[in-house]
């Protein structure tokens, strides 16, 4: 065999590539975590306050959690050994599709390993060639790729803006129509228009989906995320999509729709039949933290009292935050090499802040994503407002 192929053909290239990514400061380089989530967390060695972690609700390193997912591994093991349509759907996992379904005031669920997952596979199961596909332009990557890879006509409206949404739903009455949204998108912390959204799709009628990956567990009263805090039903948005890494402190995903809707999933999305399903000992620890999510209100009031007090902060220190209300809480920088020295700068004093830049934001808008937990203390938001006044000034 030629020894001239790769060095040839696919090496130097890739090289290239990877040095111009250098070069224009959107290389991403992993850091090695040492111990469990939490506010404060050894990277790389060096301890540091945690102010990039989706664990809002402190539950991913919680004892009663914990407990229950040893509990899982003793009763069913470390793996599912197959697929759910096979044997590898457990007591478990149905016990928590019913517990989730319940919670979120649908009539049934469906879980799966991850929130990308769960996108492409609602998105191919629903519209194919010769379907639409309408999205927000500030979407989740794996809502867009959910878009792209389903074959269908994919159009995106301008962000947030339900008259756009509707000018394009408007503009194929014949044809089947999916809309995919954000609830919470995660780079702004922003909210979608559900209700406007709602509205339209009901209007044209058309599939509404909304991701509610950073807003379940998080918003509203209950903690029913996006649709409870517009006041919003499973009538309103038939299709929601949930994770569980996030708020819940665990793993994997869910949809929550009526009974044809999850049992034509079953049938139908390709990412739910094909894959191994999650372990048991996950879906028992997730069941824990849905209880402690329900049981413990001071978590979500913890959450947002931290969100108010930094955002006023940050304004007494003369520093300006994009327009959030949530624990998503971008600084924007603009240029990707400034953030990405801003980032190492604040690691350097002790605080861990990640630098998002193209493509997961538009060119331009390089910015630092602070993210809050319920854990956070007032003298860890003072510190990172400290030094964050010291290196942008």
């Amino acid at each position: 065999m030629s020894s001239w192929l790769p060095d040839q053909i696919l090496v130097k290239p890739l090289h290239e590539q990877l040095q111009q990514k250098k070069a224009l400061g959107l290389y991403r380089q992993r850091r090695i975590n040492s111990g469990p989530a939490a506010t404060e967390i050894v990277i790389d060695g060096k301890t540091v306050i945690n102010f990039c972690s989706n664990n809002y609700l402190g539950l991913a390193n919680h004892p009663v959690v914990n407990e229950a997912f040893k509990k899982g591994v003793d009763q069913y093991g470390t793996g599912s050994g197959s697929a759910h349509l096979i044997n590898g759907h457990s007591a478990a996992h149905h016990a928590l599709e019913q517990e989730l379904a319940e919670f979120l005031g649908y009539p049934r669920c469906l879980l799966f390993s991850t929130g990308y997952m769960a996108n492409l596979g609602v998105a191919q199961a629903l519209v194919s060639r010769g379907d639409v596909v309408i999205e927000d332009r500030l979407n989740h990557a794996s809502l867009l790729d959910a878009g792209l890879l389903s074959g269908a006509r994919f159009s995106r409206y301008q962000h947030a803006n339900a008259s756009d949404a509707h000018r394009l739903l408007n503009k194929y009455p014949e044809h089947e129509k999916l809309l995919m949204t954000d609830g919470v998108f995660s780079m702004d912390g922003d909210l979608a228009p559900l209700p406007a959204l709602a509205k339209n799709c009901q209007q044209t009628k058309s599939w509404l989906m909304v991701d509610d990956a950073h807003g379940v567990g998080v918003l509203g009263e209950q903690g029913r995320g996006s649709i409870e805090h517009f006041q919003l039903g499973a009538t309103d948005v038939p299709v929601l999509m949930g994770t569980l890494g996030k708020a819940f402190g665990t793993s994997g995903a869910f949809v929550v729709g009526d009974e044809d809707f999850i049992e034509y999933l079953i049938q139908q999305a390709r990412t739910y039949i094909y894959t191994t399903a999650t372990p048991a000992a996950v879906a028992e620890a997730t069941r824990a933290s849905l209880k402690l999510v329900q049981a413990e209100d001071w978590r979500r009031q913890n959450l947002h009292s931290n969100i108010q007090y930094f955002k006023q902060a940050m304004q007494q220190a003369d520093l300006e935050l994009m327009p959030s209300d949530t624990a998503i809480q971008p600084v924007m920088i603009g240029d990707s090499q400034e953030a990405v020295l801003m980032s190492q700068q604040l690691f350097d004093q002790g605080l861990h802040v990640s630098a998002i830049r193209p493509p997961t934001v538009p060119e331009g808008t390089a910015r630092l994503r602070v993210t809050l937990s319920s854990e956070h203390t007032e003298d860890q938001l003072n510190r990172l407002i400290d030094v964050l006044s010291t290196i942008k000034s």
